[in-house]
């Protein structure tokens, strides 16, 4: 007896046909072919990337994609110039009102400086007193008799509520001496100039002296004929004990 196994296998796209026979059996020539099995015609399993040999390939980007990509790009690089534009203009705008505000201050402090009154007196570009030899000097302009007595008049009542010694003959008399009765001079030759601290004033007051014995209640312009005359009062009696006590360049 004869007994005809028929297996179909396929795998990858390939049928493979295998014939077994019982051992010992002949096979009988009149026995009719065995029709053989259908092959498979299933659709191959969908693709998983579960195995770690698994390649995952990024499909190229089409035509199309790429110049909107590209389209991206360039606006982001146009906004990403502008925002640098803006910014360089913003720095540009904050310097120029930076170094206008600095100008301003600048123009209101020398506004707000007094200019120095002194006749004739010149200031180098440092602000040092611009030194003349004696025969140089201005010629003073004395202010009139009524004006020095009500001056000298108006010193010795803020003296007097400061206890600060003195006499009108004290006063006129060094006053006299000193700038000839001229509010305005100032001493542009001696040593005091050639130190920048030149005499000012009725009774030729250096700017320190002004500022250490300056009588609350007075002017803080050293050529104020008052405030003038009421601080070198009070250094004279402090130094001398009274400016009566002085008789010569103090």
């Amino acid at each position: 007896m004869r007994t005809a196994a028929v297996a179909g296998m396929v795998t990858a796209g390939a049928a493979v046909v295998s014939l077994v026979h019982t051992p010992g059996a002949v096979a009988d020539p009149h026995a009719s072919a065995v029709a053989p099995t259908a092959m498979s015609t299933s659709a191959p399993a969908a693709f998983s990337p579960d195995s770690a040999s698994s390649v995952i390939v990024k499909s190229p980007v089409t035509g199309g994609d790429a110049a909107d990509d590209s389209a991206t790009d360039s606006a982001a690089e146009t906004t990403d110039e502008a925002a640098t534009d803006d910014a360089a203009t913003d720095d540009g705008a904050a310097a120029d009102t930076a170094t206008q505000a600095a100008q301003d201050d600048a123009a209101a402090q020398e506004e707000s400086a007094p200019a120095d009154k002194g006749r004739g007196a010149e200031y180098n570009a440092d602000g040092t007193i611009v030194v003349i030899d004696k025969a140089e000097q201005p010629k003073p302009k004395p202010a009139s008799d009524e004006q020095i007595d009500q001056w000298i008049n108006e010193a010795l009542d803020v003296m007097k509520e400061n206890g600060i010694p003195g006499s009108y003959e004290g006063i006129k008399s060094n006053l006299l001496r000193e700038s000839s009765g001229d509010p305005h001079t100032i001493n542009m030759w001696d040593s005091n100039a050639v130190k920048n601290i030149p005499s000012k004033g009725l009774l030729q007051v250096i700017d320190p002296t002004f500022e250490q014995y300056h009588v609350a209640g007075t002017s803080t312009d050293i050529y104020d004929p008052v405030a003038n005359i009421a601080a070198a009062c009070n250094y004279a009696a402090d130094r001398y004990g009274s400016m009566d006590n002085v008789n010569s360049a103090y």
